[in-house]
């Protein structure tokens, strides 16, 4: 039994690593390497006959160790955004051509113990129209196998929302967030997780540049999250599977299934395709509009401007299908490239266990990412 534990604990710091988890399998092990990351995001997406937003972001991310018990973390990214985003529903008029630039910062000191370890961050974004502050704490720790390891994380944000279209609007939006996790190695070969996060927002959600859209001024979410790992030794290649339920007072619900299979080619090489399915159910003050050319923009029937309303596509009820491919070459003990690309498709048709929002235009986007990493 104690050779079984051991080899357990070891698979914590191993291949089988849960992606995207804020919870590491060596977190109570500060970092023996400092690390210095380039990377390019260029983002584009379009419906039909219609080219809309492209971005392109440049970002610097580096890792230090400070002694044996410490480490910092921080990022730079400086986004460029520009073409055309809808006014409301899929209508994109001339007026609703944008380019604008995004900066954002963040940063995060991390204190290791024996079986433990927290960490402190802090992040910045600042835009024309919109800034966002947010502070954070993590905790975690391990048990003495390191078989289990347990999370909790607290953070607040507070954000200002402006509008080119209306100067006089300077509204906020306040948010509290929790997450609460454990990460499980079950037999030498699986590795399961198991996540709940918590959102308490109050303030403006509408959307400035959409008419009509009258959102509540509080939202609260609720998420869960699964997901399994499994080594498969004789194919050198691990199966990552996860499932994500999503709730909020908006009425929204949403479930995200998502697979990768991580293949080892060779000590330098890794190859990575994913697929990724999710449907949603539209929020409850979602309304599907009718176009007249008498009208101009689609009101719901009956509107009064007093209640809830919004023809936001992204709270439709939808299904969204997406696939990609990443690759992960190191090219020697201190230099590694990466490469990846998302290809996304949203249809109203595609929404499972129900209908769709009608009359919603199909919606594309793509990700592409190039990345440089040295040690040091």
């Amino acid at each position: 039994m104690a050779a079984t534990e051991s080899r357990l604990g070891s698979i914590l710091a191993a291949a089988l690593l849960l992606p995207g988890a804020a919870i590491h399998a060596n977190a109570e092990t500060a970092p023996e390497q400092g690390e210095i990351e380039l990377k390019a995001l260029s983002y584009r997406d379009w419906q039909p006959g219609l080219d809309r937003v492209h971005v392109h972001a440049p970002s610097v991310y580096v890792l230090a160790p400070i002694g044996s018990r410490w480490s910092v973390e921080g990022s730079v990214v400086s986004d460029s955004v520009s073409g055309a985003s809808p006014r409301y529903h899929s209508a994109v008029s001339g007026a609703s051509r944008m380019s604008e630039r995004r900066n954002a910062e963040d940063v995060t000191v991390t204190h290791y113990a024996d079986r433990s370890a927290w960490s402190l961050g802090a992040a910045y974004s600042n835009e024309h129209d919109y800034r966002s502050r947010t502070v954070s704490g993590t905790y975690r720790w391990s048990t003495d196998d390191n078989n289990r390891t347990w999370n909790a994380g607290l953070s607040y944000g507070n954000d200002a929302i402006g509008s080119n279209d209306d100067p006089k609007l300077h509204k906020h939006r306040r948010t509290w967030q929790a997450t609460a996790g454990v990460t499980q190695a079950v037999t030498p070969d699986d590795l399961v997780q198991a996540t709940l996060g918590a959102n308490f927002g109050d303030g403006y959600f509408s959307d400035p540049y959409k008419f009509p859209d009258i959102r509540p001024d509080h939202r609260n979410q609720y998420t869960s999250l699964l997901r399994w790992n499994h080594r498969f030794d004789e194919e050198n290649a691990t199966l990552r599977t996860g499932w994500r339920y999503y709730a909020d007072t908006f009425g929204v619900r949403a479930s995200t299934f998502d697979a990768a299979w991580v293949q080892t080619l060779n000590d330098r090489v890794q190859l990575v395709p994913s697929v990724r399915y999710t449907t949603q159910r539209a929020a409850r003050f979602y309304f599907d509009p009718v176009y007249s050319a008498s009208l101009g923009a689609p009101f719901p029937p009956g509107y009064d401007g007093a209640h809830d309303v919004s023809a936001d596509q992204r709270l439709s009820a939808f299904g969204a299908l997406s696939a990609g491919l990443r690759l992960d070459v190191k090219l020697n003990s201190r230099w590694t490239l990466d490469a990846s690309y998302e290809r996304y498709e949203q249809r109203s048709g595609w929404r499972l266990g129900g209908n769709g929002a009608p009359g919603l235009q199909p919606f594309s986007a793509q990700w592409l990412q190039l990345g440089v990493a040295r040690s040091f």
